[in-house]
């Protein structure tokens, strides 16, 4: 994999590489981007989706990785870490430049035992005095997490921000991070601040010239995250109450937030298909004209040092609401519209926007200026990266084959891919089990035939039971089952913090563990205490989620296989993330058991099973136990001390 990463990097090629657990895939993509960065006197930048792979590139692979290969180089490479400024603690908050987010007297009331109010008030305090301390404000540095309420009553977002004019710029945290990414060599960064620099909103990176994306199935997902937009009542109100803190009044905004309001009401739920409503496009003028005349007014101020965090929070929800207004009213065809529910009884509404697919954003910012390595352990979707490279803009851009002379329509779009494969013997470590005999979900929730079986499986394996399950209510309702039917720990998603669920779940190798879509990704539980991984059924998007139906619209009316394009690697991509929870290490052993008969029976299966790791594959329900049986014993044998 080094090999390739440097082949692609010096013929200014793209790369996708696949590239299974174990692998030491940073180690293969660290070395020859070091190499190319101090000997070129240029930056790299490595950008990842998750904060977990963030740290273990900066904490481990790094240091290890810069001591081995300074000798045979010019100079000591160097590197930093690059987040968002909501990421530090800021110092002129701290100090009062800023209001508070909450009423002081809710937010330090610490009278009542128990209460949340005490527990968030001794969180902020904690809070204050770990920023006299630590030496970076990076809130990842933290020794124990607080609640998001808490962290805003010490951050500030990139907008609110006072940047230059901020009274304590040269003692800042987030400056000086901004600073150091630009002396160093190698710059490690997120999704979502790629995403600023592909969509060319700011400019937070420094000038480079080679981006590797790690985690790379999920940029698709996170910039479009980092470029959706809402508005809504509360966000109305909300703006109101910042700019009453800056000393101004405002009226129009809030009848133009009422307005809002009584208009979303009457909108259907879900997307907007073709033009909005005249009541809701009026609505939204008015709102637009009302936040862009207090943004213009809180402009003009000359504010006191202790009233400039006020007016630029302010000014800063102001034009945010008149962006996202402007967006929707401006009926760009990529966008897509949809109004949702966040009350039991619809009435408080709110109205999202988002494109529907980033693939020419992210061809264009990324892969059109800088040479662009990707790599996951899950980028071929049936066996082929077709699906990754359009979502991404590279389908039919000019696909190479390693080595050959480029030949690309856009030679500034060449790529190529390469599957390095996996240090794991997957068919002799584990087993892909399909129970056959289960009958396929239906619509309303969780099957007792299913629930039968997974207790049927939990109980061969003696627990050692981690369940990926489709919707929040069936992991609730299997847990509810299993605790009644069996003697099992069984641990559930949303009950505790997930660190503390998966713990718990690592330390008792009889323990389960039921929940959604945070455990089909980015957990690690390597050994015995995770042997058993049971996939409730195929996870299709809702048919009703906005983008996908987008999405699928636009293929179909292109005359395309929308399932096969949209729907099925959605469900695919979710899958292989799920099924890789079991073999993390050479010695693990296990079954992923998918008591979802459509992967037998229908005739999508097979795109999914080429989707999975190769797993020896059954639909023996005997077969399966015997196995499960023998892994307990395994688990509940004495370990030598």
């Amino acid at each position: 994999m080094a090999r390739e990463v440097m082949d692609a990097i010096e013929q200014q090629r793209h790369l996708l590489v696949q590239a299974g657990t174990g692998t030491g895939k940073s180690l293969a993509y660290l070395v020859p981007a070091l190499l190319h960065a101090v000997l070129s006197d240029t930056t790299v930048v490595v950008s990842t989706a998750t904060v977990a792979l963030q740290a273990q590139i900066v904490d481990r692979d790094l240091p290890r990785i810069v001591d081995a290969i300074a000798p045979m180089l010019p100079r000591r490479p160097t590197y930093s870490l690059l987040k968002g400024r909501a990421n530090y603690v800021c110092l002129h908050k701290l100090e009062g430049g800023y209001p508070e987010d909450e009423p002081e007297g809710t937010l330090f009331q610490v009278r009542a035992p128990q209460s949340e109010s005490e527990n968030l008030g001794q969180q902020v305090v904690r809070l204050r005095e770990w920023a006299q301390r630590t030496e970076t404000g990076d809130r990842d540095h933290l020794d124990e997490g607080v609640a998001d309420r808490a962290w805003r009553q010490v951050s500030v977002s990139a907008t609110a921000c006072l940047g230059q004019k901020c009274p304590l710029k040269d003692e800042c945290f987030s400056e000086a991070a901004r600073n150091r990414v630009h002396e160093v060599d190698l710059v490690i960064t997120n999704h979502a601040v790629l995403a600023i620099d592909i969509y060319g909103d700011r400019t937070l990176l420094p000038d480079h010239d080679v981006v590797v994306v790690d985690e790379a199935h999920e940029l698709q997902a996170r910039v479009t995250s980092a470029v959706t937009r809402d508005i809504s009542g509360m966000a109305g109100r909300s703006a109101c109450t910042q700019v009453r803190r800056a000393g101004v009044t405002p009226a129009d905004l809030e009848s133009a937030t009422d307005g809002l309001d009584a208009v979303l009401r009457g909108e259907a739920l879900g997307r907007v298909e073709g033009e909005i409503s005249e009541e809701l496009s009026g609505a939204l003028d008015v709102m637009l004209s009302a936040a862009n005349s207090l943004a213009a007014e809180l402009g003009t101020l000359t504010p006191s040092p202790d009233q400039a965090g006020a007016v630029q929070t302010a000014k800063s929800a102001a034009s945010a609401l008149a962006d996202t207004c402007e967006r929707i009213l401006g009926g760009d065809p990529n966008d897509v519209v949809w109004v949702s529910s966040w009350s039991d009884d619809d009435t408080r509404r709110t109205l999202h926007v988002a494109p529907m697919s980033v693939a020419l954003a992210v061809r264009d910012g990324l892969f059109s200026r800088r040479t662009t390595v990707l790599t996951s352990a899950t980028l071929t979707l049936g066996g082929a990266f077709d699906a990754v490279a359009m979502s991404v803009g590279l389908q039919g851009a000019g696909r190479v084959e390693p080595g050959v002379a480029r030949r690309a329509q856009d030679p500034a779009l060449a790529w190529s891919a390469v599957d390095v494969g996996s240090p794991f013997d997957y068919p002799k470590q584990g087993i892909l089990y399909v129970a056959r005999s289960v009958p396929a979900p239906g619509r309303d929730g969780t099957d007792a035939a299913m629930l039968v079986e997974l207790q049927r499986l939990m109980e061969s394996a003696g627990g050692g039971t981690l369940g990926l399950f489709s919707s929040m209510r069936g992991a609730r309702a299997a847990a509810e089952y299993m605790r009644a039917n069996t003697d099992f720990t069984v641990l559930c998603q949303g009950e505790d913090g997930l660190n503390a669920l998966v713990r718990a779940f690592t330390e008792d190798p009889h323990a389960c563990l039921f929940g959604t879509l945070s455990l089909w990704q980015g957990i690690d539980v390597p050994g015995l205490s995770c042997r058993l991984v049971v996939i409730d059924r195929i996870p299709f998007p809702r048919p009703d989620d906005p983008i996908i139906s987008a999405r699928s619209q636009a293929v179909s009316e292109s005359g395309g296989n929308a399932f096969m394009r949209v729907s099925a690697p959605h469900a695919a991509l979710l899958m292989a993330q799920g099924a890789g929870r079991l073999i993390r290490s050479h010695a693990d052993r296990g079954v992923v058991a998918v008591l979802d008969s459509r992967l037998a029976t229908k005739q999508y299966g097979a795109f999914f099973k080429r989707s999975l790791p190769p797993l020896w594959y059954t639909e023996s329900s005997d077969i399966v136990q015997g196995s499960l049986q023998r892994l307990a014993a395994l688990a509940d044998a004495p370990t030598e001390s």
